[in-house]
Formats: structure tokens, sequence, C-alpha cells
């Protein structure tokens, strides 16, 4: 029987895995010379000081980015009212606006006319996995038509892909579109 490697490839699991090395391997055991267990000593206290300074690190960022975070939270509070009273002023203009960077891009996608691309992805048990762009859409509306409807049958409202579905004959009548990436499914996205 094949067997899995045996050293760990994440790094916490590595430094515990060459600790219990360290305290094993010892001139007792055939083929563990005292060069061997010099070396093992010096590598586990260079991976211990090292994954200090390394999980020390990831802390420091993971707390400077929520500070980065609340500073820009914090910003759009004073910000948006702010914008909102330039914007509401009768001396306003456009120019103005786009000088300050407050006034946005025209936006020419009309939302009633796009269709997100949808894939599906079959799974075991009858599961199928549909992931879906839906581009500048909150979400999108997942729709089915099964082999026999005379129409589109509501699945859901999805904001987030992949919508996964266990509806087994959805499956079944679907997987030569699936497999092809086309689908009888329609989605229309939601406006903002």
């Amino acid at each position: 029987m094949k067997k899995k490697p045996f050293m760990p490839n994440q790094q916490a699991q590595y430094a515990l895995w060459h600790d219990n090395i360290k305290t094993t391997a010892t001139v007792a055991v055939p083929g563990v010379t005292a060069a061997d267990v010099t070396a093992i000593a010096a590598d586990n206290a260079a991976i211990h000081a090292k994954l200090t300074v390394a999980n020390a690190a990831d802390k420091a960022a993971s707390s400077a980015h929520a500070d980065l975070n609340a500073a820009i939270a914090t910003s759009k509070t004073h910000a948006r009212p702010m914008i909102k009273n330039v914007k509401n002023n009768a001396a306003y203009t456009v120019p103005q606006g786009k000088l300050m960077g407050i006034e946005g891009p025209d936006d020419p996608t009309d939302m009633t006319q796009e269709a997100p691309s949808l894939n599906a992805n079959p799974k075991t048990s009858g599961v199928v996995e549909g992931g879906f762009n839906k581009m500048l859409a909150e979400g999108v509306h997942v729709q089915s038509m099964r082999d026999g409807d005379a129409g589109f049958t509501f699945l859901a409202s999805e904001t987030h892909s992949p919508y996964v579905t266990t509806v087994r004959c959805w499956w079944r009548a679907s997987r030569r579109r699936a497999i092809t990436g086309r689908s009888s499914s329609s989605a229309r996205p939601r406006s903002a």
C-alpha cells in the first residue's frame, strides 16, 4: 500500500514534527550519528526562532490591517456627510466634483439587458455547483428549465458564487449542457 509523505508541508506542523525528531533521534538509534544529533538540534533552534518571528509578523500584519480598516471606516463616516453637503450646495459644479474625485464615471451598463455568465460543475451524489459572474449586480436570480417544463422555474436568489443545488432531476436533465459550460438555466441580475 502506498504511504503518504511523513514530513508535514505546513510550517507549524513541520515544527512539531521536527520537535519529535529532535527528541527521538539519539545516537542510540541505528544510523544516527552524533553529528546528526547536533545538526538536528541546531536546525530545531533555527526553526523555532524563525517561526516565532514569522508568527509575530503575522500578528502585527493582521493588527495593522485591522487598524487600517478601522481608520478607513472612520474616514468614510467623516467624508460622506461632507461630500453630501458639497453636492447639495447650490454653488456645486460637476467640474468641481471631478476635481475633488467625488463625481463617478458614467456607467453605460443597462442591467436589465445584462446576464451573467454561468457554468455548472457536477459533483457527487447529484449535486451541481453553479458558478456565475454577477458583474455589477447585487446578485442573480437562478432559474431552471427542466426537460418537459413549459417555462423557467425560480430556484433561488444568490449573491455569492457558487450556487449549489441538490436537485437531482435538474442535473440529469442538464448534464450535457453542464459539462460543456452551457446551461438551460436563466439568470437575470438584480439591479443595485
